[in-house]
């Protein structure tokens, strides 16, 4: 009995020096798996009650529960029962929340499959936002270098948001939008001094709603602007840029170029369409090109192409496919100078490779600047097409007189300087023999223009009443004037000649 009392002392401290053995042993396990990289992440902190119970108190089990759900998740994605994945790929991720693949898998479903079951446009957006804060505020809190996780949250921005293949785009757009205006005012340009050294309680505000709820760091912000923009972060491919420039900033994979091409394609579309000309006088919102990132975007491309040797090729006629829109683009934006230098720019990277893609002999010294945008518009003008070029020309006065009512009177004058270039090539084509100018020849530029005038004056079928006004207005035209007097065609402005330089 009492040698039976002496055993009990004894075990107990045998005990306790191995449980102590046993701590110090596991903390320099812990060290060597961080050294080695076996452990990627250090245990949860400031994680939710059922995620830290569920990740401590299983240990190994979970893994095996966590399979089994993903086995039933994968059947149910087969058998087209998306909603019913929602809850199992939740569990899963509480279960294992480095586990990548099910934060991805679960995004994604939220964000396409499960959108477009509605119809109504807030209902889809509720499950866009839903799939966009997974990744943002859980996904990446969990697993900060993953590269997956910032490439997809990035392609949402730029493919689900940015790009017009939803029904429900423009809804999408204008509500970032709006949550943008919340937080950076009606420009969408960051005051980068005020928001990193907030001083006024508004400063602070803006800041808070930035950090907690959008997970935007001004710092970051600012620095993708300096790198790659000036953006508008009212849309969505500013935000495109800035997580997949965050992720190759803190991913430590050797497979970056996804993020690396996220953020030339969505410069790419940030200047065809990242300016935000209006949201006021509809409910959707008015696009136009942003042409002060045309060197930051070119500068992306010719990175990119650098860094992934075996896509080279690949990647050159992305490539030349921007330079030449960019050099319409200036044209129409009546950036003529700049639309001069690099087009002549374009020649020189190029030089063996055809610059229009629907006249494979096309090089600079055949075509000069004002050829190279006109066929760029249409291949009509060579077919001469009376209905089709005069409605080209129609068209572009109507652009022209659009975004003059905007207000974007360089836009305005670019698109009405292209209408008088294709009007008088067109004609000096067709008047080369007086019997074809008859039969093929336009009408009077004047016409032309007078036509589209009133047809965006027209009640029925042109612009907003406000809008209009403000064109009226504009023209000196009398107030609610529906049809247009005979006005003079602009001047004639001649472009400068591309001389052999290299692009600003």
């Amino acid at each position: 009995m009492n040698r039976a009392r002496c055993y009990k002392p004894v075990l107990i401290g045998l005990a306790l020096v191995c449980l102590g053995m046993v701590f110090f042993a596991q903390r320099q396990l812990d060290g060597a798996r961080v050294k080695l990289g076996l452990t990627r992440l250090p245990p949860l902190e400031n994680a939710p009650p059922v995620l830290a119970f569920t990740t401590e108190a299983l240990g190994g089990f979970r893994g095996l529960i966590a399979n089994a759900l993903w086995i039933r998740a994968s059947e149910l994605q087969d058998e087209g029962k998306y909603f019913e994945m929602v809850q199992l790929a939740d569990w899963i991720t509480k279960l294992m929340p480095h586990f990548k693949a099910v934060w991805v898998h679960q995004a994604w479903n939220l964000v396409y499959n499960i959108s477009i079951k509605f119809n109504d446009p807030r209902e889809r957006w509720r499950w866009v936002q839903r799939g966009i804060e997974l990744l943002r505020d859980q996904g990446l809190l969990y697993n900060p270098q993953e590269t997956e996780l910032y490439r997809e949250l990035a392609w949402f921005y730029q493919h689900k948001i940015g790009s017009f293949l939803d029904d429900a785009q423009m809804y999408f757009k204008r509500y970032w939008a709006e949550e943008m205006v919340k937080a950076l005012g009606p420009t969408g340009r960051p005051d980068y001094d005020e928001l990193m050294h907030p001083q006024t309680d508004a400063a602070k505000a803006r800041v808070k709603l930035l950090e907690e709820k959008l997970k935007l760091h001004p710092r970051v912000m600012k620095e993708a602007d300096d790198t790659y923009g000036p953006f508008d972060w009212r849309l969505p491919e500013a935000h495109a840029v800035y997580w997949a420039m965050l992720g190759l900033k803190k991913a430590k994979r050797e497979d970056l170029i996804v993020l690396r091409r996220v953020i030339y394609q969505s410069m790419k579309e940030s200047f065809e369409r990242g300016r935000l000309i209006d949201m006021t006088y509809t409910p959707t919102v008015e696009l136009g090109p942003n042409v002060e990132i045309v060197k930051n975007t070119n500068r992306a491309y010719e990175d990119m192409m650098s860094e992934d040797p075996p896509n080279r090729e690949h990647m050159s006629i992305a490539h030349r496919n921007f330079l030449a829109q960019a050099v319409y683009t200036l044209y129409t934006n009546n950036r003529l100078a700049e639309a001069a230098r690099w087009y002549n720019y374009l020649g020189e990277k190029y030089p063996d490779k055809p610059l229009l893609f629907n006249q494979p002999d096309s090089v600079p010294a055949r075509l000069s600047l004002e050829q190279f945008v006109i066929a760029r518009v249409t291949e009509d003008i060579n077919e001469t097409s009376q209905d089709r070029v005069t409605m080209i020309v129609e068209g572009m006065m109507g652009s022209s007189f659009y975004n003059l009512a905007l207000g974007d009177e360089d836009q305005a004058a670019g698109y009405a300087l292209l209408a008088q270039k294709i009007w008088s090539t067109y004609q000096k084509k067709v008047t080369a023999y007086a019997a074809q100018a008859v039969r093929v020849g336009l009408a009077p530029f004047e016409k032309i223009r007078s036509s589209a005038l009133n047809r965006m004056l027209d009640p029925a079928q042109g612009l907003v009443p406000l809008l209009a006004d403000q064109l009226r207005t504009r023209l000196r035209l009398p107030v609610g004037a529906t049809n247009a007097p005979t006005i003079l065609a602009p001047a004639t402005t001649n472009a400068p000649a591309a001389s052999a330089q290299s692009p600003p």
